[in-house]
């Protein structure tokens, strides 16, 4: 059944209801984005690039930003929510290959 729009929403519950769906939606999505992630590291060490790659990290705030305004979302937010993603996966990634390599 497909979500209504939020404005046709007339209760708290339903509003809710609606907001866990999407919770459930966006985590399915951050587990799958997760999974190619965990990937990193292997691809990382071959090339020599660092679990930090700055360069690369920047590209991806700039796209997200860039993609929340597009989107109607605040892109300050959208950064700072991806600033603590990408945070987490460097830190998952320093503990299977290091901090050595270049950027990229």
């Amino acid at each position: 059944m497909p979500r209504p729009a939020p404005d046709t929403v007339d209760t708290m519950a339903e509003l809710r209801s609606a907001i866990d769906e999407i919770d459930a939606e966006l985590m399915t999505l951050l587990a799958e984005r997760l999974s190619f992630a965990d990937r990193a590291p292997v691809l990382k060490q071959r090339e020599g690039i660092s679990a930090a790659a700055p360069s690369r990290a920047r590209q991806v705030l700039d796209n997200v930003r860039a993609k929340a305004e597009v989107a109607g979302f605040d892109p300050d937010m959208a950064e700072a929510m991806w600033k603590i993603m990408i945070d987490g996966i460097i830190a998952r990634e320093e503990r299977v290959m290091g901090k050595e390599g270049r950027d990229g």
